[in-house]
């Protein structure tokens, strides 16, 4: 048995004002099954944002082709449309609540946008992996500034307990009141925090080992498996106690107790290479967590593992831009009735949503984009 999904080809709701979206990078969901999402807006195409564009900005002799005699270079090229602001969150009716994000007084904004979580407390906090993202930065849900930790453009390795390095994920724990903290793409690291101070309280790498920063060999499915992470891509926290981390471009599931006590590991997918086939993950809804839901954004896919054994039950979804469809699966959350949503990264750009339809058997281990059954 698994769970069983179809897309809602309805959700969400237009945005206002010609908004699009560019890379869209991270995906949370809040206590009151808001979802929150934030995109990159310099990775909007030029083609989709002639209202962000002035007649400047275009070439010259490309402007005179088109328009001889005098011409007002500070109008806008066209109408639509306008790149919307980074941070975007939406009620469960896919309507567009409010929007905030950006440069600010007080602390660095990512270089490149990567992840967003809203903790217990409903604050926000967003991560970077651009080559000088060594912060973390918390917020409050109407985007006022709180803390900032790390120094922008100051690391040290994965054993820096003051600076980060391209994280990529915040998981935040209410039991403990901490978050953990995927360290990512430049170092490769778990990092425990107070989730009021930031205060640091624990880090491991890989096998719970104190991390190493050596060069490490191309991903090999038939070599050994590497002793330390490889891009460090997400980190979620169980009900039990028991500590998930995405080892994406290794192909594996790493699980830990609190502690970074190594408990067990599974490849999945294992003959994916280049970006890896572990993403992120979310829980199921249910009480014990049975399943474990894995974005796999090589072969575009979301795995469904059983939690007890890591095992991979099935998968849905499949390359493309229809509902359904992906390109670039980046993230996932569930909301509490089950409902799945997924994030996609580069020209994806967009976030959808997976109604839950409850538990069925297993008739194929790849069952292609969930369309609805009455269409």
């Amino acid at each position: 048995m698994a769970p069983i999904f179809e897309v809602d080809p309805y959700w969400p709701r237009p945005l206002p004002n010609h908004w699009v979206t560019g890379s869209t990078i991270g995906l949370s969901i809040d206590a009151s099954d808001n979802v929150w999402t934030i995109h990159r807006p310099e990775t909007v195409e030029a083609n989709l944002k002639a209202a962000d564009l002035t007649v400047a900005d275009a070439v010259d002799n490309e402007v005179g082709a088109y328009a001889p005699g005098p011409v007002n270079r500070t109008a806008p090229i066209g109408a639509c449309c306008k790149v919307a602001p980074p941070v975007l969150v939406y009620d469960a009716a896919g309507n567009l609540l409010k929007s905030w994000g950006g440069k600010g007084q007080g602390y660095d904004w990512p270089d490149s946008n990567h992840g967003i979580t809203v903790d217990h407390n409903g604050n926000v906090w967003l991560a970077g992996n651009g080559e000088k993202d060594t912060q973390i930065l918390k917020f409050t849900g109407e985007g006022k500034f709180l803390l900032q930790l790390g120094r922008h453009g100051v690391h040290n390795g994965s054993n820096d307990l003051e600076n980060f390095w391209k994280p990529t994920r915040i998981f935040a724990d209410a039991t403990a009141n901490e978050v953990y903290v995927s360290d990512g793409y430049g170092n490769r690291r778990i990092m425990v925090l107070d989730a009021e101070s930031g205060k640091y309280k624990r880090h491991w790498g890989a096998y719970g080992a104190r991390p190493d920063d050596a060069k490490l060999p191309p991903y090999n499915p038939s070599s050994p498996p590497a002793k330390q992470f490889s891009t460090v891509h997400c980190v979620i926290v169980a009900n039990d106690g028991l500590v998930y981390v995405c080892d994406r471009v290794n192909d594996r599931i790493q699980v830990f107790k609190k502690d970074g006590t190594f408990v067990k590991e599974a490849a999945i997918d294992p003959k994916t290479y280049r970006s890896g086939s572990v993403w992120d993950m979310a829980f199921s809804r249910d009480p014990q967590q049975t399943y474990i839901y894995a974005a796999n954004g090589v072969d575009e896919k979301v795995n469904i593992l059983l939690r007890a054994t890591l095992e991979v039950l099935t998968s849905f979804g499949d390359g493309g831009r229809q509902p359904g469809q992906f390109f670039g699966v980046h993230n996932l959350a569930t909301d509490s009735k089950g409902n799945l949503y997924t994030a996609e990264t580069y020209t994806g750009a967009r976030v959808q949503r997976f109604i839950y339809k409850g538990l069925g058997p297993v008739t194929k281990s790849g069952q292609g984009a969930p369309w609805p059954a009455a269409k």
